[in-house]
């Protein structure tokens, strides 16, 4: 556990050991989640990259099949 503190502004600064321990690249996005007791940080992990056979046919559709006409 490490304390920290915020700015009028807003910003917090994460201590460097946590920047270290967990990939602190300037400029990343960061989640924050309330808790209710608190705040989680997190960062925003990207979403992989996918084909459209990977994704096609994903949604369920109930009816008679469709033509591309």
């Amino acid at each position: 556990m490490e304390i920290t503190t915020g700015s009028q502004q807003g910003p917090v600064i994460i201590p460097q050991a946590m920047q270290k321990a967990y990939g602190g690249e300037a400029d990343r996005e960061l989640i924050s989640i309330d808790r209710g007791e608190g705040i989680m940080i997190k960062q925003k992990k990207p979403f992989p990259q996918t084909t459209l056979s990977e994704v096609a046919g994903c949604l369920k559709y109930e009816g008679p099949p469709k033509t591309i006409e």
